[in-house]
């Protein structure tokens, strides 16, 4: 049958249903017991309510089992004319799958050991006018399970299943910085300044002010003033937005954790982010070690390794070379670069493939050039690289952090040289009041970021970012 005579039948039924004075979309049913529960403290003969989708349907005689499934399981519902009514018994001509209703019954087991509802009322909740995917098969075609998650969600145990632990590992995130003594904050999404990353921002406008506003690429100069302000351990789980390519890690729109601690630095963020780490994939996984995409990660082991190292053993370039100087020396041994312009991204998947040979285990790539890093201070011995690492774990970028630099007059020298090599259209102001809130005093401060996103992909073995995020950002479905 095609897609339109279903929905044309089950119309129909809904017009059945108002006609004999039935609500075909119901009401609240407050006293459901949920179906895991209902299980877990299985008692024969124990009333109970409960409510969910109607996921099977099949007749045996004189009775009719049904399986329901709601939020937390499923179960199986018997039901027969004698104890539930002729009124009640006919209704189920007019159910399909997909419904969603409400039985109320008693618990026993069949002769083969099911628990089952023995129903003495069913409710029709909510009338379905389109059937499932594939019968309860799933969804195959990918850009279908993103662009409709929700049958995604009904028809995939799996993919639930990520999307619960999502928001197992953020409980986890926070209760432990909540233990270490951190403060969960809030800072503004709309900035009338784009700053704290390098990225191409979103633009809005604020009607009663007449405002040029931008959706945030990072929310760090707000969180440093806090620290400014004496929240010496403050942190926010953040929604950032760059407009900027889509890729299997990346998306306009994504979630991160913005962690800053007042007199530490980047040593101490390292320890920070190797602690937060382990102590979620223990909670999550009951173990130091994750398998990512087949690749088998020891969490138990990690490396630091130099990016200033890896350049000159790699391509010859220094510290001090510019950047016409890393291209011509890219080209020179084969790298694939198309521009002077060396992208972020660009210095990421270079990073990333040299230490590819290391990606069994977590690896910090530390000595990072000072040019890369506009609000990292620079290592004492060294001005020429900064106290900053990178954290890879099985070849993918998760986390960044350095020590803040709390210098204003530099900040703002640091400032002015990334606007010199921006390109014109992504030209933008200094931030005066992240230099004003300096020049009153940050202490020595560590910074990190953790894309939670990214985090979620390791720890549920998903190979794009678009399986861990419930509605990512797809192109229009005509295009």
């Amino acid at each position: 049958m095609e897609l339109n005579e279903i929905i044309a039948q089950r119309k129909s039924k809904v017009n059945f249903l108002k006609d004999k004075g039935i609500e075909p979309y119901g009401f609240a049913v407050r006293e459901r017991l949920p179906i895991r529960e209902a299980i877990d403290n299985f008692k024969d003969g124990a009333s109970l309510l409960i409510a969910g989708r109607l996921i099977a349907k099949r007749s045996h005689g004189k009775a009719i089992f049904l399986d329901v499934k709601d939020g937390t399981d499923k179960i199986q519902v018997y039901i027969k004319e004698d104890i539930i009514g002729q009124e009640k018994f006919q209704l189920l001509d007019s159910l399909d799958i997909a419904d969603i209703i409400a039985v109320k019954g008693e618990l026993f087991k069949t002769h083969t050991q099911e628990i089952t509802v023995k129903a003495v009322d069913l409710i029709l909740l909510s009338k379905a006018l389109r059937p499932l995917p594939e019968k309860w098969h799933g969804l195959k075609d990918i850009e279908t399970r993103y662009r409709r998650r929700y049958l995604d969600l009904i028809t995939n145990e799996k993919v639930r299943d990520v999307f619960l632990m999502r928001s197992r590992i953020i409980k986890l995130i926070r209760e432990f910085l909540d233990k270490s003594g951190y403060l969960e904050v809030e800072t503004p999404m709309m900035h009338p300044i784009p700053g704290g990353a390098r990225g191409r921002p979103f633009k809005t406008h604020h009607n009663e002010y007449d405002l040029e506003l931008y959706l945030r690429i990072a929310p760090e100069l707000y969180l440093k003033q806090l620290v400014v302000g004496g929240l010496d351990k403050v942190y926010e789980i953040n929604r950032s937005f760059r407009n900027e390519g889509v890729s299997t890690r990346h998306n306009p729109e994504f979630t991160m954790l913005e962690v800053y601690t007042a007199y530490a630095d980047y040593k101490d963020m390292m320890a920070l982010a190797k602690n937060m780490v382990m102590y979620i994939a223990k909670e999550i996984l009951g173990s130091e070690e994750l398998v990512y995409q087949d690749k088998k990660i020891d969490l138990s082991q990690w490396e630091e390794v130099s990016f200033a190292k890896l350049m000159k053993d790699n391509y010859n370039i220094n510290p001090e070379d510019k950047l016409d100087e890393w291209f011509h020396k890219l080209k020179a041994k084969a790298v694939a670069v198309e521009s002077e312009n060396i992208s972020r991204s660009f210095m990421v998947n270079l990073m990333a493939e040299l230490i590819e040979p290391k990606s069994k285990h977590p690896v910090f790539v530390t000595d990072l050039f000072t040019e890369l890093c506009p609000l990292a201070k620079t290592k004492r011995d060294n001005p020429q690289l900064t106290e900053r690492f990178e954290l890879f774990i099985a070849g993918i970028e998760l986390a960044n952090a350095y020590s803040e630099l709390n210098d204003p007059g530099e900040q703002r020298k640091r400032f002015e040289e990334e606007l010199k090599d921006m390109p014109a259209d992504e030209k933008k102001n200094i931030d005066e009041d992240f230099i004003m809130a300096l020049e009153h005093g940050m202490p020595p401060a560590g910074g990190l970021g953790i894309g939670i996103d990214r985090l979620v992909m390791l720890l549920t073995d998903q190979p794009s970012i678009r399986d861990v995020i419930l509605f990512p950002l797809l192109k229009p479905e005509n295009i």
